[in-house]
């Protein structure tokens, strides 16, 4: 596949960088990675004060996609053999609907947890409008590993699905979220995903902070 570039910003605090970097690498595509510096702009989306326009960004060859979910689609289309949504059609729609869900929703859990691979917290409160949130992502997984029998949300393999969710099992690991013996296994397989290591390498050399965002209680 010819050569692409992906513009993202923080690996530490961006996890909409993170989906489509994820996405790319699960397609297999050869792509630079083009980083944005963090400037007001980029300050304003990691702090959810401006949608998402800057990242993640991908060109490739003469075109140019952004919003996560359209580059997934788009890296179907261009390697329909990458596996990035199920096979079977009831699967794949499930799949679509679930990650559709974590890219228009959840507003409270990413206010509440903000992404921060650094940061750890052995005890934190979530405030009640966030519960709903991790409920829900509780019942999402619940519901699609029991379908699928795992250990990834739709079988053997990764898909959309899983990268949309890996930003929320670092937020889980961050906050110290309680989940059931099943769940946790799943928050596991994805850390211990070698492309969630990666990018967690490259997150702990970041220098820069974003005082908003180093949350302490």
């Amino acid at each position: 596949m010819s050569q692409a570039a992906l513009t993202i910003s923080s690996k530490n605090y961006s996890s909409w960088s993170l989906r489509g970097w994820l996405l790319c690498r699960m397609a297999g595509l050869n792509f630079a990675e083009v980083l944005v510096e963090l400037d007001d702009e980029a300050r304003q989306e990691l702090l959810l004060l401006s949608p998402s326009v800057l990242v993640p960004r991908l060109t490739h060859n003469d075109v140019t996609v952004w919003d996560t979910l359209a580059i997934a689609e788009y890296l179907h289309e261009v390697v329909p053999d990458a596996g990035l949504w199920p096979t079977e059609r009831a699967a794949r729609a499930r799949c679509r609907s679930v990650s559709g869900e974590m890219h228009s929703g959840f507003h409270n859990l990413r206010s509440a947890l903000p992404m921060n691979l650094k940061a750890r917290h052995a005890s934190f409160k979530i405030f009640s409008g966030a519960r709903p949130d991790v409920e829900r992502v509780r019942a999402i997984w619940t519901e699609c590993l029991e379908a699928s029998g795992g250990p990834w949300l739709f079988g053997t393999t990764p898909t959309v699905a899983d990268a949309m969710y890996a930003p929320v099992c670092t937020r889980f690991r961050t906050y110290a979220v309680e989940l059931e013996p099943r769940l946790a296994a799943y928050v596991e397989t994805v850390l211990s995903w070698p492309l969630m290591g990666e990018w967690t390498e490259g997150a702990m050399v970041e220098p820069d902070e974003i005082v908003e965002l180093e949350v302490e209680f």
